[in-house]
């Protein structure tokens, strides 16, 4: 019986670290916000009252002389999950990490949870079957509202994604 329960209390543990949020700390400048864009209309013509859209950043932000972001970088997240799936230890470690790809002292990196999935607005909140039906262009078009109105980037270096978010990199171009 002892055994069972210890074998038991492992595997939760093993379980529940596997689940757990990634670290976020050690990145420089490392943020999480919400863009709530109102009267959101969707390509189907229905209408949300507040769209809302989580969304991590990290890096810091070059502005030219308007005061636009001009160095940033945008990674989308693939279709389960969330945009925290890009800061997990064995992923975030090869790209942000000084002299890598997406090296976070250089670049102005925006990673955002989909329409319809993690802190953004979603079916699940509430509407359920009311919610209103949305697709890739809804998906890309307000992510495109957060980053141009809500973080006033003016130039993004970099679009791209895995998955759903290769999708929409390829719409973004």
């Amino acid at each position: 019986m002892l055994v069972r329960a210890v074998v038991l209390v492992a595997l939760v543990s093993i379980a529940a670290s596997a689940r757990a949020e990634p670290e976020n700390t050690h990145w420089p400048n490392y943020q999480e916000g919400d863009f709530i864009i109102t009267d959101y209309k969707f390509a189907s013509g229905q209408t949300l009252p507040q769209l809302k859209l989580h969304y991590r950043t990290l890096g810091s932000a070059e502005r030219n002389a308007a005061g636009e972001i001009v160095n940033g970088v945008l990674l989308l997240q693939g279709n389960t999950g969330t945009g925290a799936n890009w800061l997990r230890p064995t992923l975030a470690d090869e790209l942000f990490k000084a002299g890598q790809p997406l090296d976070a002292a250089r670049y102005f990196i925006i990673i955002p949870d989909a329409l319809g999935r993690g802190g953004s607005s979603k079916p699940s909140d509430g509407l359920k079957g009311n919610f209103p039906h949305y697709r890739y262009h809804d998906m890309v078009d307000s992510v495109h509202r957060k980053v141009t109105e809500g973080l006033k980037v003016a130039r993004l270096r970099l679009v791209i994604g895995s998955s759903l978010g290769c999708m929409h990199s390829f719409m973004w171009a």
